[in-house]
């Protein structure tokens, strides 16, 4: 096949950027899950996404999100200067297919000569210029219709990720190759063998294709998505940099993973092999691996203190927590503000079936974070009792809450630092720092930072029911309902 694509046509990234990350719960949570977050004291993992595909060789990213998360996705590229091209908004998961179908579409209808590059939002890869250098290396083949999968070159016998098997190990110069065949995540004996084998790769879930090629394979393969996903994207709302897909046409979208709908499935796929580092950060295991060990195996984050303690990983999420091991040999320990895991290392991918027992008792840190995100700021809560609530409530500067009233709490406002704009009934007033203002039960409000710095309170509320749902909104920024 002859290639009428330019020399050289920028690749687009394609960001997913959902799913929850029960497996690094505590600090991973279905309100704030992982790729929102930072674990190495640097970028969080989804900025560290869309740092490695900013190049010349890329335009602006796409990503696929939640409505919850839009606002953390536009903030989080915003603050290292990669604001994405558009986001696009799943009414509700419907797993990776259809997420990379919306995209396609999407792209497409920009660019008819369209070059994406999907990839997960929550992976690590130590060398980001090694693997931009593999996509290149891809370039011509997805040019020229080939559908190309990441592989990552095996250093254990991993039984938690899929493999890509091929014909022949691969070569020293990480050319594009032809697969034979994927296997699912198998068992430790058959893992062990195929890394003996040396033919087979771990399926990294990136792919680079033309935007044409991939609309062709769902045409071919999950005719069914192409007509639920393109009405759903039809019927889009625009919301500035919002692509809101229908949340009526979204319903009948059927729920499926991209390797079982398309990649098991087309006959046109290459592979790149990927001999660098990587990870897709799915287990506090893999956190242990990235992190820095000591001689001992003793790898810790945030105020620590440890005697004796070998082959373990320690650490604190929050501030003001201090965390203590003495004696401990292969264990996992992580305390956030509202929680603690003390789990056997070799154990952790239990982790998600705590969670969905504690999800199953309606426990509330089995889903909500302590922190809460707001496209305003961020909230959390200090003291919880019978008939009161205290929060610390943080705006971004230039930002504003809702014009809102409650029904069943009164609020007493604290400005600990900056100056709010404050809206109680038909009064505007400036309230600076150790001033405060009380919002009768009932009266119309609103909170605003019209500074430069962050606004720092401390709200009390009191009243019969205390809950995030107690709120009426006349006026919003941010199109909440």
């Amino acid at each position: 096949m002859t290639s009428d694509f330019t020399t050289f046509r920028p690749i687009r990234p394609v960001i997913l950027c959902g799913g929850s990350g029960t497996r690094l719960w505590p600090v991973s949570r279905q309100s704030y899950p992982k790729q929102f977050v930072d674990f190495d004291g640097g970028d969080s993992l989804l900025q560290s996404t869309a740092e490695r595909f900013a190049g010349p060789q890329f335009l602006p990213p796409l990503v696929v999100t939640a409505e919850d998360f839009r606002f953390v996705v536009q903030d989080q590229l915003a603050a290292i200067g990669h604001p994405p091209e558009r986001i696009l908004i799943e009414p509700e998961p419907r797993n990776t297919a259809p997420a990379v179908l919306a995209a396609v579409l999407d792209a497409l209808r920009d660019d008819p000569d369209a070059l994406l590059l999907v990839a997960p939002s929550d992976h690590a890869i130590a060398d980001p210029a090694a693997f931009v250098d593999a996509v290149q290396t891809g370039r011509a083949a997805a040019e020229n219709g080939a559908i190309l999968c990441f592989g990552i070159a095996p250093d254990r016998p991993e039984t938690g990720f899929g493999y890509i098997e091929l014909d022949a190990p691969p070569t020293a110069d990480g050319g594009v190759m032809t697969p034979r065949g994927f296997v699912e995540k198998p068992g430790s004996d058959t893992a062990a063998a195929m890394l003996a084998e040396g033919r087979f790769l771990w399926n990294a879930g990136i792919f680079l294709f033309a935007a044409r090629t991939m609309l062709d394979a769902f045409k071919a393969h999950a005719p069914d998505l192409i007509e639920t996903v393109t009405k759903a994207t039809d019927d889009a709302r625009d919301d500035g940099m919002f692509r809101r897909l229908a949340p009526t046409d979204w319903t009948h979208v059927r729920s499926v993973s991209i390797d079982y709908a398309i990649m098991e499935r087309a006959q046109n796929l290459a592979v790149i092999p990927y001999h660098g580092a990587w990870s897709d950060l799915g287990s506090w295991s893999a956190i242990w691996q990235r992190s820095g060990a000591d001689d001992a195996g003793l790898a810790t984050r945030g105020a620590v203190t440890q005697i004796d303690c070998t082959d373990s990983y320690l650490a604190t999420a929050e501030d003001g927590i201090e965390l203590v091991g003495i004696g401990l040999d292969g264990i996992v320990a992580v305390a956030t503000g509202d929680a603690v895991l003390v789990a056997d290392k070799t154990r952790v991918q239990d982790v998600s079936k705590a969670v969905a027992d504690m999800k199953a008792r309606s426990v509330p840190q089995a889903t909500r974070s302590r922190r809460d995100h707001r496209p305003w700021g961020w909230f959390d809560v200090l003291a919880l009792g019978e008939r009161f609530q205290v929060k610390r409530i943080v705006v971004k500067p230039g930002a504003k809450l809702s014009l809102q009233s409650h029904v069943h709490r009164s609020e007493h406002w604290i400005v600990v630092s900056g100056t709010a704009r404050v809206t109680v009934g038909d009064t505007v007033s400036l309230v600076s720092e150790t001033e405060s203002v009380h919002v009768p039960l009932g009266a119309v409000h609103r909170l605003e930072n019209p500074g430069r710095v962050p606004m720092v309170l401390i709200e009390v509320q009191t009243g019969t029911y205390l809950g995030e749902d107690d709120i009426v909104r006349y006026d919003d920024d941010y199109r909440r309902s």
